[in-house]
């Protein structure tokens, strides 16, 4: 049996009204992404001038499209949506996204049409996403509804769920073009007149296309039910959340971005404790986690390696990781043996492990050696490499890198750089594609595998 919200995932036809001839325009950017995206299905479009639009004709008025269509985009100003909303109602469409802002966000105005729209929602029984919202994703479907200049959405397993426009536009845009992951769903949720957080929750709890989930939410409508869908969800899937508002200047912006309220944030904490929900407080880490999710495994624990070429990066690093909650375990007497034979005498090998000695001998080999030794180590869950790129000492071939990730499977690598930044992106560029995820801030690695951590404890928990 499918979920109530599939048809906004897999339609078979849809309908924009407010289609525009006009390039830049949001009612022509998103035929151009649908588009783009090869949907198989069949697409209308509204727009009282007619004509045909990037090869597609316009129908003049609502009225003019045949019955039955699954789903309608209304991309027109505010005061419009109203009365579009009802005429297409009376065509037999019954789900909706509602594309304008200028609602509850806006002013005293919008709030009004936004209730009416809300009045409409409860007597007709139809189901909308929005309004103020910038659209959703479906890359298994081959379908977006985003009016942002985007193309080709890049498929991928991770799906995102955002109180924020962003995320179907230009944090779309970046992953696309600036990182090597891509997505299943994504769902904008904008004002939340109808579909929320635990409605979008649950269908992608349940949605074989998503193995991890992200969100973004600035106000939480429904906290009894998101508790119960997140408890269960939370125990199949990794689901990590940004819950912003969390300072009185946060609280102010959230009320003028999507007319939310905050609640107290150790409320917040809380709440998502008890759901399951790995709390994450770096927009950043909205995409960096959604990169490890996409090509790693979850740790068993939270035992770390990480080899470094310089003492002062072994002694920050370390602190670092004490602080996010990873522990840095003694190795075993086999491993250290291994390291210090790749290693000069002068250098006492134990973890974490300074490489620089080694590594000076033969980059490749150095790193290759020693990736290996604490990658079989028992009493290592996951693997920082910080690699010394530079042309003087060496540039070794990036692929021993992922064979040693598909050698030990179970095990997560992380790499971060050191020294020239041309370097580091070639490596990245080789390696990222083949499934291993790289970090150009030193930091990052390890504040990203300790989400990690605490998504596998989530799940596992009692």
């Amino acid at each position: 049996m499918k979920h109530r919200l599939s048809v906004f995932f897999e339609p078979e036809s849809v309908a924009i009204i407010g289609a525009s001839g006009t390039v830049s325009k949001p009612g022509y950017d998103v035929i151009r992404n649908i588009l783009a995206n090869d949907f198989k299905g069949k697409i209308y479009l509204v727009n009282p001038k007619g004509g045909e639009i990037l090869g597609l004709p316009v129908q003049p008025s609502v009225g003019s499209l045949p019955d039955g269509i699954d789903l309608g985009i209304i991309i027109l100003p505010a005061k419009e949506t109203p009365q579009a909303l009802r005429e297409c109602i009376d065509k037999g469409i019954k789900h909706f996204v509602l594309s304008a802002g200028g609602f509850a966000e806006f002013d005293e105005y919008g709030a009004r049409i936004q209730q009416e729209l809300t009045g409409i929602i409860r007597e007709k029984g139809i189901r909308v996403l929005g309004p103020n919202t910038s659209g959703h994703t479906s890359t298994p479907h081959q379908f977006t509804s985003t009016f942002f200049p985007l193309g080709k959405i890049r498929r991928g397993k991770v799906s995102y769920i955002a109180q924020t426009g962003n995320f179907a536009t230009h944090s779309m845009k970046y992953i696309l073009t600036g990182e090597h992951f891509g997505v299943a769903r994504v769902i904008g949720l904008g004002n939340k007149i109808d579909i929320e957080e635990s409605e979008a929750l649950e269908f992608l709890g349940e949605d074989p296309e998503t193995n991890a989930i992200i969100m973004y939410l600035e106000s939480i409508k429904r906290p009894r039910r998101l508790l119960e869908v997140a408890r269960e969800v939370t125990r199949r899937k990794p689901v990590i959340m940004l819950k912003s508002g969390a300072t009185e200047a946060g609280r102010h912006a959230a009320v003028a971005h999507t007319a939310a309220m905050a609640a107290e944030d150790r409320l917040v904490d809380g709440f998502l404790r008890q759901a399951g929900i790995v709390r994450i407080r770096d927009y950043t880490h909205l995409i960096l986690a959604g990169k490890a999710l996409s090509m790693l495994p979850l740790p068993k624990k939270n035992r770390v390696s990480f080899l470094a070429p310089s003492g002062a990066m072994l002694v920050c690093l370390s602190d670092l990781c004490i602080r996010v909650g990873l522990d840095i375990p003694e190795l075993a007497p086999e491993t250290v043996k291994k390291l210090q034979d790749i290693t000069p005498p002068y250098i006492r090998m134990r973890n974490p492990v300074d490489i620089w000695a080694a590594a000076s001998r033969g980059i490749e080999l150095g790193y290759r050696e020693g990736m290996e030794a604490v990658l079989n180590d028992p009493s290592i869950d996951a693997v920082v490499p910080i690699l010394m790129l530079t042309k003087d000492t060496g540039i070794p071939h990036y692929s021993f890198i992922v064979e040693l990730a598909k050698k030990f499977p179970e095990k997560p690598i992380l790499v971060t750089f050191s020294g020239d930044k041309y370097y580091m992106e070639e490596c990245r560029s080789v390696i990222e594609p083949l499934g291993v995820p790289t970090f150009f801030e030193i930091e990052e690695p390890f504040e990203i595998l300790s989400i990690l951590v605490r998504c596998a404890r989530a799940m596992n928990r009692p």
